[in-house]
């Protein structure tokens, strides 16, 4: 069993920066890889990022790449999204993620363990 507590969202203007956390307990956090998932109202839950257990590849949405980071800290048991030049559409629930399952990193169905969310809402 894995608990996943995402942070660090709110209100930012167009243009602005958010950094997220995604803080896991439970199993040994280091042996997961972690992606983070975005859901605006009426749309299906997107990929936004993943980085393997020991960081060593990470992996982005097109609409992503250049914008956003993905990192993780095993020894705090977090994963972050570092998310700049954040755009009105960016404006979603932002949800991290345990993937348990092989398949594309990309997929919600490689992911076994979800956390809560953080609403992250961009201003034009």
């Amino acid at each position: 069993q894995v608990q996943l507590v995402e942070s660090g969202g709110g209100l930012v203007q167009a243009g602005g920066s958010l950094r997220l956390s995604c803080a896991a307990s439970g199993r040994t956090f280091s042996w997961y890889d972690i992606g983070w998932f975005r859901q605006a109202p009426g749309k299906e839950r997107e990929f936004v990022a993943a980085i393997t257990t020991n960081g060593g590849s990470t992996y982005y949405a097109d609409s992503m790449k250049g914008r956003f980071t993905i990192s993780r800290d095993n020894a705090k048991n977090t994963v972050y999204l570092q998310m700049n030049s954040l755009k009105p559409e960016d404006t979603a629930v932002y949800y991290c993620a345990v993937r348990q399952y092989s398949g594309s990193f990309s997929s919600t169905t490689s992911y076994g363990y979800w956390g809560q969310g953080t609403q992250v809402t961009v201003s034009s």
